[in-house]
């Protein structure tokens, strides 16, 4: 009998002991994925987004500081990013997800060339491109959810979703008081420790979203002339990003988009909030940028000279004035 008792109770403290590491594996497996980037490197900052397809353009002059805080949990990320120069950003989302964005500036920011208004936030679906101007010293939060879940969670609580693919208009107009609650709580679960309960918080944050997204309505409104400086602005950079080496001038840029001067510059300043002249320098230096950061046979005047740039003695102070180093220091970023 006493055999018997003992072996009884070592069963049964084994059985424990392998439920309790069966919930510490499971704790693990849930908690959530934490990270934080700094950058010096606007390539580098973009890079650091986990599963989304980035290209930064540096537009403001001065040395890039940037960092990212990302926590992942359960089909759910959450993207705290900071900026201090003005960039332009060409973004792509994992597929079959649904992204929000709430920047904490809204002066100087655009989405496809559009304002953002005070209660706006941003919105795409997955693995659909779009591009963002964000101005200097700018945070956007960012949640992206597995689409299928928040459609069907919606689609079961007869929340209805009005939000096309094919919609070509990112902003959504949301109650200003659900906006700060959503903020305040996308803030608190990125500060939050590893031993958070991650179900929990999940479960608050789809609801809070699918609230707002069910209250929210679509920003229609865009300046009368929008589509028209748009379409002059994407015809422009398409030819430029054939153009290579070929020289530009402002007269061949106003024939090729069939405008005015005065025409492409207001296009220009109301979809990009910079001038054609500044876009244009500002683009081929982001390219030599990256020719220099990718290839160790690359020499400054070759990568110079293929975005057009002949007089190295200008390039290297419009470089350096745009980047905060010269182009000799961006070489040294490459790994031996």
């Amino acid at each position: 009998m006493l055999q018997t008792w003992q072996n009884a109770e070592t069963a049964s403290i084994l059985d424990r002991k392998n439920k309790n590491e069966a919930k510490v594996h499971q704790k693990q497996q849930q908690a959530p994925q934490r990270c934080v980037s700094v950058s010096d490197d606007i390539n580098e900052q973009a890079f650091n987004l986990t599963d989304w397809d980035q290209e930064y353009n540096q537009y403001s002059a001065g040395r890039f500081e940037g960092r990212v805080d990302e926590c992942q949990f359960a089909g759910v990320q959450l993207i705290n990013e900071f900026t201090n120069q003005s960039l332009h950003q060409h973004c792509l989302v994992w597929p079959e997800s649904f992204w929000i964005g709430i920047p904490d500036k809204r002066e100087e920011l655009r989405i496809n060339g559009q304002a953002i208004e005070q209660h706006d936030l941003l919105w795409r679906h997955g693995n659909t491109p779009f591009e963002l101007v964000t101005p200097a010293d700018c945070n956007i939060l960012s949640i992206v959810v597995q689409r299928e879940e928040l459609f069907g969670l919606a689609e079961r609580q007869g929340i209805e979703l009005n939000l096309d693919a094919s919609n070509t208009n990112p902003r959504l107009c949301g109650s200003a008081r659900q906006l700060e609650e959503l903020t305040l709580l996308v803030s608190r679960i990125l500060a939050a420790g590893s031993d958070m309960d991650t179900d929990i918080h999940k479960d608050l944050l789809v609801q809070q979203l699918l609230h707002l997204l069910g209250n929210a309505e679509i920003n229609e409104s865009v300046i009368p002339s929008y589509r028209h400086r748009k379409a002059v602005v994407d015809r422009v950079r398409d030819y430029l990003h054939t153009a290579g080496d070929l020289p530009v001038t402002i007269t061949s840029l106003c024939e090729l988009a069939c405008v005015s001067r005065r025409t492409l510059q207001y296009s220009f300043e109301s979809i990009l909030g910079i001038s054609p002249v500044q876009f244009l320098r500002a683009t081929r230096l982001n390219r030599v940028r990256r020719k220099l950061l990718s290839c160790h046979d690359t020499s400054i005047a070759d990568a110079a000279a293929s975005q057009g740039f002949y007089h190295l003695s200008q390039f290297a102070t419009d470089y350096k004035r745009l980047f905060g180093e010269r182009p000799s220091d961006t070489i040294k970023r490459l790994p031996h």
